[in-house]
Formats: C-alpha cells, sequence, structure tokens
C-alpha cells in the first residue's frame, strides 16, 4: 500500500493520539524545539506535509501566514475544519509554486514517506526566497522510538511500516547537498512511548536539557534547520 492511500484510511482518527497523555507530551516537547528554530521571519510559511493541520492551526493562532499543503484529500478535509487558511492538494516533489516565492517551509514528519527526498529538498531550495528557511522534522534511526515502532509494524499495519528513518546525518548531507547553509540541528523524545504517564514531567525536563546536546543523536525526533543563501 503506498503511504498515502493508508492515511486516506486513518484520516478520520489520526489525531486522536495528541489526545493521550504521551500524545499531548511528544506534540508540546516538538512544538517547543520546532518554534524555537525559527527565526522571526515575516512573510508566508508553507506547511509542507500538513496532514490533519496540527503545525498549520499553530502557526495561524501565532498569526503566522501560512499555506498548508498534502497529497491526502482525506487529511486535507479535517483541516480545513479547522481554520479559514489556504489548503493546497499537491505533491511535495513537484511544488505549485513560482521560484523564490516562500519565506519560509515548515515540513514535519513528511520525509519519512518520500521515496525521492533530494527531489523534493531541491524543489524546497526552487521556491525559497534568498535568505528563507526550512525547518525539517522527522524520526531518527538512531532511537529505542525507531526499534520499537519497526517491531509494532511487523505485527499490527502503522504508518511506519511504510517509513525511511533518518539519522542526523544523513539529514546534514541531504540539505548540504541540496545548497542549504547554517545548518542547526535538534532532537527530542529519548524514552519509549510505553513510560508510565507519571514519568512525563521528568522526561520533559531531560528533552529541554539534551535538545542541542551531543545526545541529540540518539532522539526519537530529531530537526535541522537550513537557510537558502
Amino acid at each position: 500500500m503506498e503511504p498515502v492511500a493508508y492515511f486516506e484510511q486513518i484520516a478520520s482518527k489520526y489525531d486522536t493520539w495528541y489526545t493521550t497523555p504521551i500524545g499531548s507530551y511528544v506534540d508540546a516537547v516538538e512544538k517547543e524545539q520546532v518554534f524555537s528554530l525559527m527565526k522571526g521571519q515575516k512573510g508566508v510559511i508553507l506547511d509542507l506535509g500538513c496532514g490533519t493541520g496540527n503545525y498549520t492551526l499553530a502557526l495561524n493562532r501565532l498569526g503566522i501566514k501560512v499555506i498548508g499543503l498534502d497529497k491526502s484529500m482525506e487529511m486535507l478535509k479535517i483541516a480545513i475544519q479547522k481554520m479559514s487558511v489556504p489548503f493546497v492538494l499537491g505533491d511535495a516533489s513537484i511544488l505549485p509554486f513560482k521560484n523564490q516565492s516562500l519565506d519560509s517551509i515548515l515540513s514535519i514528519t513528511l520525509f519519512e514517506f518520500l521515496t525521492y527526498p533530494e527531489k523534493t529538498l531541491s524543489e524546497i531550495y526552487r521556491v525559497l526566497r534568498p535568505k528563507g528557511e526550512i525547518i525539517l522534522g522527522t524520526m531518527n534511526t538512531f532511537s529505542a522510538w525507531f526499534l520499537f515502532k519497526r517491531l509494532k509494524s511487523i505485527f499490527k499495519e502503522t504508518a511506519y511500516r511504510y517509513a525511511r528513518f533518518y539519522t542526523v546525518n544523513q539529514l546534514k548531507i541531504l540539505f548540504k547537498q541540496a545548497g542549504f547553509i547554517n545548518l542547526t540541528t535538534r532532537g527530542v523524545i529519548y524514552f519509549p512511548a510505553f513510560i508510565p504517564c507519571f514519568l512525563i514531567p521528568l522526561v520533559e525536563k531531560l528533552d529541554r536539557k539534551w535538545a542541542t546536546s551531543p545526545l541529540r543523536h540518539l532522539a526519537a525526533f530529531v530537526l535541522i534547520r537550513g537557510e537558502k543563501p
């Protein structure tokens, strides 16, 4: 099954995870690091692979001009119900935008499901204005979560059955090859998804402490920010 077909099937229940204690914790910690990487650029941000609009909504609430793009119509239908911002049904490898037309691009947990990530990065480079930024978040190969999610997907169909995870160094190589400069990386989520809820406050503190440390190479969720010269 193609990844987009899988997401079409689960769109109606996709957001349920965010209402769980673990899902809420993960979402909050990831967003904290994502927004801390933003340099306060004004203009239009593209939420690439926006899904049901989790980050699109967060950006919109911050008063940022945002466009959401996704390949799944069913996911977009849910996003459209949440807010009145432009949404586009499209392919990340063939972006329907003019050259140098966007100020920033945010892409969270999309690259795991791309067949040709290099082509998408080339497109991102094309549509960004000079000094524009790309912030990409993805799951990390070198993490306990990776092993757990992979094992689980063997016995039960999950999105991770179709995912390709990356290391921090692999992301750096991809970004440099695409032409991006001034790279910054972060990492959060260091413990398996089945940790007891009473430990969440503790692990949140560790996430903040370790986000920029060498331990980020072992985090479940890694971020990379780059700029177009």
